[in-house]
């Protein structure tokens, strides 16, 4: 805290050499406060990206599930692209809107925070990759003829069936996201407070 000194009549005013002084103590302070700033920053920052990091890896995986139970070879840059790509940034979106906004907004609670992670990192981390990727390699699957075609009618009920092996490979990433989503919601939640708490005695 900073504090400024007050005088009495007959007290000796403050000399040149003193104020010279006080400045630099007071560069130093609002140096230290950017720096502490930054560096929550960053850790919000790093937290996210490896959340959405892993969310990339999930794509690919069920990409690669997918790819074999359809036995598609056909496009597999564009696949593996946005099967990366899409899952990542749709997790980066969430965790910014529904996580941090929320939490600096002050709407949300320690519990609510955790619960809203988790479920960024079941959904856009293990439900719309295994949704993104059965549909794309569905469709190159029926345009390549690599499969049988389905009776008409049952086509999500006979691919569903032709992974139901493979598919349970996407538990791994299930468990990881969800692990992952927990400890991101409280990481953010004591950056949160770590940052209110040295508002609240700076100011």
């Amino acid at each position: 805290d900073i504090k400024m000194p007050t005088y009495i009549y007959g007290q000796s005013s403050p000399s040149l050499g003193d104020a010279n002084l006080r400045k630099p103590m007071v560069i130093e302070i609002i140096e230290k406060k950017f720096e502490y700033l930054r560096k929550e920053k960053t850790l919000n920052i790093y937290g996210t990206v490896t959340f959405g990091t892993t969310a990339g890896f999930s794509g690919l995986l069920a990409n690669l599930i997918f790819r074999h139970c359809f036995k598609v070879k056909q496009d597999a840059l564009k696949t593996y692209a946005s099967l990366t790509t899409l899952p990542f940034l749709s997790t980066i979106v969430s965790c910014e809107l529904l996580v941090r906004h929320a939490l600096y907004s002050g709407n949300i609670s320690r519990e609510n925070c955790v619960l809203r992670s988790s479920l960024i990192g079941i959904v856009c981390g293990v439900l719309y990759p295994i949704a993104l990727a059965f549909s794309k390699n569905g469709r190159l699957a029926v345009k390549y003829h690599t499969v049988p075609l389905p009776p008409k009618g049952k086509v999500l009920l006979y691919w569903l069936l032709l992974c139901q092996t493979e598919i349970k490979a996407m538990v791994i990433p299930l468990i990881l996201q969800t692990a992952l989503g927990i400890y991101h919601g409280l990481e953010h939640y004591a950056i949160f407070e770590s940052t209110l708490e040295k508002t609240v005695h700076e100011d």
